[in-house]
């Protein structure tokens, strides 16, 4: 099989769409999780590009099916039905592939506190599956995508991620070199399908109150198009076993609540009251996004970090400096200020609230 990925070097510095275009061109990719918040985001920016084939793997048919709507007929647009707990399916939906970006997970933190069992299956197990079939089948890159939760865990949902980034690492030191494999470690996603975003704009059509878990937490955040961004980085850059990190700013939870109640009462005729409920189990008082035996391997561009394996020589990838060891804890990290965040989540109220708004 012709390696399109490792024969095609992209050299710095190019625009980051001409990066994309050379690289992504004439690849066979698998996204799993593709009907997700940002699976649905990276199936729509690697049709832009001229794409072999591009296989969408999920479980939620009436996504698949909304899916395939929108996108018509595309001949380079496949779906398989599956679940990553199933070895032979991803055995199935791997071969051929040159990439697969992994973004299937159990995510919700309370629903993992109640069934464990079930986020270990699809986080760990689901995770392990993938690298053997990957591997089996001669995928070039596999890109898993992880999150701060992960660093210093104290949630289910965490510790399953952790272990899925130590599958990452122990693989991508094995002597099979076909295959790089690397994680992207996220913060919070605004606005993705079960982030607090939707979920206040939910309460706030029904009219209840904003329910705030703790006035005092900060959380590192995101847009979407900044997740997918990042992971189309990734791909680019994995050479395996690394971690990359995007650069964020975080938000202390009390004025993102604000910033919601503001823009909210200027949107429409209704005042939201905000009601603090107090932590939920597992959650912490602000995440972190840098184990401390990383610092010494860690290196940065001005979007970036990027955490190199631990048998590396650690010297510096192209257009990549040494960082200096730090913490890099939401809580430590530069905050977004009120207006800041109205500035940014006012366009995706508006657009929830439609007709609902007062113009």
């Amino acid at each position: 099989m012709y390696k399109r990925i490792f024969k095609r070097q992209v050299m710095f510095p190019l625009n980051e769409d001409m990066q994309c275009s050379r690289f992504f061109k004439n690849l066979r990719i698998l996204v799993t999780g593709g009907t997700g918040t940002i699976g649905a985001e990276l199936v729509n920016r690697l049709l832009q590009y001229e794409i072999d084939r591009l296989l969408v793997l999920s479980k939620d048919d009436s996504k698949q099916y909304l899916m395939k709507q929108k996108y018509g007929l595309k001949k380079n647009l496949s779906f398989v039905l599956g679940d990553v707990r199933e070895y032979q399916t991803l055995k199935e939906a791997t071969r051929g592939m040159d990439l697969v970006i992994h973004t299937a997970a159990l995510k919700q933190i309370p629903i993992c506190e109640e069934n464990p069992q079930e986020a270990v299956k699809t986080n760990i197990m689901g995770t392990y599956n993938l690298i053997r079939a990957s591997m089996e089948n001669g995928v070039q890159k596999v890109i898993n995508i992880s999150t701060d939760k992960a660093v210093f865990p104290t949630n289910t949902m965490g510790a399953t991620k952790f272990l899925s980034e130590k599958l990452i690492q122990n693989f991508a030191r094995q002597d099979d070199k076909r295959t790089s494999l690397c994680s992207v470690r996220f913060g919070n996603v605004l606005n993705s399908r079960g982030s607090v975003i939707p979920l206040w704009l939910e309460q706030f059509r029904h009219n209840q109150p904003l329910f705030l878990t703790d006035k005092q937490m900060t959380r590192f955040i995101m847009t979407i198009s900044q997740a997918a961004e990042l992971i189309m980085k990734s791909c680019i850059l994995c050479q395996g076993g690394e971690t990359f990190i995007f650069k964020m700013k975080s938000v202390v939870l009390g004025d993102l609540a604000t910033a919601m109640k503001t823009i909210l009462s200027e949107l429409s005729n209704k005042e939201a009251k905000i009601v603090i409920t107090g932590p939920r189990p597992g959650e912490k008082k602000f995440e972190e996004l840098l184990f401390e035996d990383e610092a010494n391997r860690l290196f940065e561009n001005e979007q970036l970090y990027v955490v190199l394996p631990q048998l590396s020589s650690t010297s510096s990838r192209a257009g990549f400096k040494r960082a200096r060891p730090t913490e890099y804890r939401s809580d430590l990290s530069p905050k977004m200020n009120v207006p800041e965040i109205i500035s940014l989540l006012r366009p995706l109220i508006r657009e929830y609230l439609g007709d609902e708004t007062n113009g």
